[in-house]
């Protein structure tokens, strides 16, 4: 409390000090130091589509005050942000782009300051040159800065929900001609609690029986990052490299208890420690010849270590505390390497990406008696990567087309204890081809329509043949034979004056999802896992967007809709959902936002998410000293109306979750620039889709 009435004293001597600063200082910007009479007013953000690309100008609008990227794609339309996490309305699996360079860790959003975007393209129909898994992708392209010399911009952050939560970010950089060296740092000490009640319902041995437990999870982390790098560029060449050390230690406890039908409930605590490290090493080269031909080259090394001890303790029960522990060591490096040129009336990339990883778990159960129906094991897996693609756009006129093909050859390797698993390692060479058809009718109004299949990976950590003690019926674990998933999209893009209409039909076969059932073993035990479903869907999504004065309202309102059926099961009640994000622009540098969203009751995969009726955020900011300092209060959840209830039904098991979300409370922020400057690392991903699966 102490830290925090001290900042607030900190925030009350600003304002005190703002008149006499705002006739001394003057903007960081070079071009406001050279024309100190002209005085420009910021506008209402402008979002056009262009093919099936949305383009949202950010500078010199109201969004530029906001605070941070975070705070400006929270306000975009079709863009949603829920606890620094950003997701694509209809939308899974997207990449974000800052820059021409991945997004390697959701903490750069919270680093890059809003007054240094310029625009924000939202591409719904990524091309080949993308991973085939990619459903959107996220372009942030920053304002470019004339000042040379050192800069500097620190960012604290102090949050209160159930736990408190402080962060702190620092970055230095130092221009001299065409070289640029910079150094960040980001301490980040989070805690977070939810509560539960889980439920499961079915019919053993001839009769009903429940099994239930509750949880009262905490969650402290700590997690620290330091990258260091360098960019270069002269004349039409390019070149730069950074290193990245992320360590991170958190304990898990949760304090519930478990029951069997009507027995009195037993107390159970579980205590996990988790300890884990990544090296990142990234380079990139780019070069325009003849000046038409650009090359680029993207070269990524990772590795990461983890360890993980789990203790279950049931105190006052006869029954044994059982103990595991985990390793996991990771390896990943890639590269990919294209050319882009002008071809027939329109722009050609074609180019080569590849890719091998290597995951290794090592589990132990500690425990003898539930070691008999949970081993221990020693997995590994490998997986070598070669892909070639093209891609190419042309415009004529009101009319736009691309088109592109990715051709991909895998080989998966899957040991477990030192035995190749033959059932699983597969040999694998896929095609999947994009297409895309836009049109223009006038300022006003633009179509497009856009076909892409592709083939999506699972993760690495479904594919493993480990299981985990969850409970004294219940395990979880993954599912080594999961196949690839084989995916079909046809989407629907349309614009008129202030209306957005979005509307697509997937047909996935064998995605996966999850499943209760029993397992075999001499007692009761529900087994929790991943399994290949077939499951077609329809989405349709309405935007509206005016700028209204100093208001921004965007309201966005749409329905999903599944179709499957899996263990005479049905799971097809449809989803309705609603967003109304305001954004306000008052004199004098100050902002406020006011988020609202609420969505139906219904299915996707095999579960039943419960209705959010109404749920709201909201912020408010302020710029001082000539906009080098940014405070901003926000509130989340403020009617803490947001839940995670759903239920699941399959294999003649009926789950019942009740949980809450730790959502409802406020943060601080405080943001201080010197001269801030961007990266102009140019470097993309080597293979990022690769890369998620096994981060």
């Amino acid at each position: 409390m102490n830290m925090l009435k001290k900042l607030l004293l900190f925030i009350v001597a600003i304002l005190i000090a703002r008149p006499l600063y705002s006739q001394e200082n003057c903007a960081d910007d070079s071009l406001s130091r050279e024309l100190q009479e002209v005085v420009v007013t910021a506008k209402q953000p402008a979002t056009k589509l262009v093919g099936s690309t949305l383009v949202s100008t950010i500078a010199g609008t109201n969004l530029a005050g906001l605070g941070t990227a975070l705070d400006v794609l929270a306000q975009l339309p079709l863009i949603k942000v829920q606890d620094n996490d950003v997701t694509v309305i209809g939308r899974s699996n997207i990449e974000i782009y800052i820059d021409g360079r991945p997004m390697r860790e959701e903490m750069e959003l919270q680093q890059l300051l809003s007054s240094d975007i310029r625009k924000i393209e939202l591409l719904m129909s990524p091309g080949a040159a993308y991973e085939s898994t990619t459903g959107a992708v996220l372009k942030i392209s920053t304002k470019r800065k004339f000042i040379q010399g050192l800069s500097l911009t620190n960012r604290f952050q102090l949050q209160k929900r159930r736990k408190w939560s402080v962060m702190d970010y620092l970055s230095l950089s130092y221009r001299i001609a065409g070289m640029e060296f910079f150094v960040n740092g980001t301490v980040n000490r989070n805690n977070s609690l939810s509560k539960g009640i889980t439920t499961n319902t079915l019919v053993y041995n001839g009769k009903e029986t429940i099994v239930g437990s509750s949880q009262y999870n905490s969650y402290p982390t700590t997690v620290g990052v330091i990258k260091a790098g360098f960019n270069y560029a002269k004349g039409s060449q390019s070149l730069g490299a950074y290193y990245r050390f992320a360590p991170e230690k958190g304990n898990f406890l949760n304090s519930g208890t478990e029951w069997l039908d009507n027995e009195p409930p037993v107390n159970r605590l579980i205590a996990k420690h988790i300890g884990a490290s990544s090296h990142l090493a990234s380079l990139y080269y780019e070069n325009v010849f003849a000046d038409k031909y650009m090359l680029h080259f993207d070269g990524d090394f990772r590795t990461s270590h983890s360890n993980t001890d789990v203790a279950t303790t049931y105190p006052g029960a006869l029954t044994e505390d059982v103990n595991s522990a985990d390793k996991r060591k990771s390896t990943f490096f890639a590269g990919k390497l294209y050319v882009n040129f002008p071809l027939w009336n329109g722009e050609f990339t074609a180019g080569t990406q590849n890719s091998y990883t290597r995951t290794r778990l090592d589990y132990n159960m500690l425990s003898e008696q539930v070691g008999e129906y949970i081993p221990s094991a020693l997995s590994i897996a490998r997986q070598t990567s070669a892909a070639l693609f093209f891609s190419w756009a042309w415009t004529f006129g009101k009319l736009s087309l691309s088109a592109g093909a990715r051709y991909e050859y895998v080989k998966h390797d899957f040991c477990v204890n030192g035995k190749r698993d033959d059932d699983v390692s597969r040999r694998c060479n896929l095609l999947t081809p994009d297409v895309s058809l836009g049109y223009s009718f006038n300022d006003n109004a633009q179509l497009s329509l856009s076909y892409k299949a592709a083939t999506v990976k699972p993760p690495y950590s479904q594919l493993t043949s480990s299981l985990s003690y969850v409970g004294m019926h219940e395990i979880e674990g993954g599912n080594p034979a999961l196949r690839d998933e084989r995916m079909h999209n046809l989407q629907l893009f349309g614009m008129w004056k202030n209306f957005m209409l979005q509307a697509d039909f997937v047909r996935s076969i064998d995605t996966y999802a999850y499943v209760k059932e029993l397992y075999p073993a001499d007692n009761l035990q529900l087994h929790m896992h991943p399994v290949n479903i077939d499951v077609s869907a329809l989405s349709i999504y309405l935007v509206w967007s005016k700028n209204i004065c100093r208001w921004t309202p965007n309201v966005t309102a749409g329905m999903y809709r599944q179709r499957l059926e899996t263990g005479g099961n049905r799971f097809d009640k449809p989803i309705f959902s609603y967003y109304f994000d305001n954004t306000f622009a008052l004199p004098h540098d100050w902002s406020i936002t006011a988020n609202m969203s609420g969505s139906s009751c219904g299915d996707m995969h095999t579960n039943r998410f419960g209705a959010t009726v109404f749920t709201m955020d909201a912020s408010i900011a302020k710029s001082f000293i000539g906009k080098a300092l940014t405070v901003k209060l926000s509130a989340t959840d403020i009617f803490n109306t947001a839940n995670n209830n759903w239920t699941m039904n399959t294999c003649g098991v009926f789950v019942d979750k009740r949980q809450s979300y730790d959502r409802r409370g406020i943060s601080l922020d405080i943001i201080y620039n010197f001269q801030p400057r961007k990266s102009k690392y140019k470097g993309s991903a080597a293979a990022e889709e690769e890369m998620k699966r096994l981060f």
